[in-house]
């Protein structure tokens, strides 16, 4: 069992920054991949990126170039640095984690998942 948990959202103008983590117990970090997901008000939960256990990162077309996931495999945590960010990329984001590593922009095929931390981005 992994346990996750997200933090380091808020409410930030456009343009602005902020950085998520996501802290895992239970399990050896290293060797999940680890993945970022989000849900708007109405909308579909979407695949934001994920980081493999071996450093290989996949991002979402629209977060390409402005988010960066890392990970501290000594600290177990998972992080998401997200920039010069828009309104529309307001939404719950949630930290996921599995053993897998194909499919990682597919959120059904990740076991566990923390509770969310919300981002709200004012224009």
């Amino acid at each position: 069992q992994v346990q996750l948990v997200e933090s380091g959202g808020g409410l930030v103008q456009a343009g602005g920054s902020l950085r998520l983590s996501c802290a895992a117990s239970g399990r050896t970090f290293n060797n999940y991949v680890m993945g970022w997901f989000r849900q708007a008000p109405g909308k579909e939960r979407e695949f934001v990126a994920a980081l493999s256990w071996s450093g290989v990162s996949t991002y979402a077309d629209s977060v390409k170039g402005r988010f960066t996931i890392s990970r501290d495999n000594v600290k177990d945590t998972v992080y998401l640095q997200m920039n010069s960010l828009k309104p529309e990329d307001t939404a719950v984001y949630y930290c996921a984690a599995k053993r897998v590593v194909s499919s990682v922009r597919v959120g059904s095929t990740y076991n566990y998942w923390g509770q969310g931390t919300q981002v709200t981005v004012s224009s």
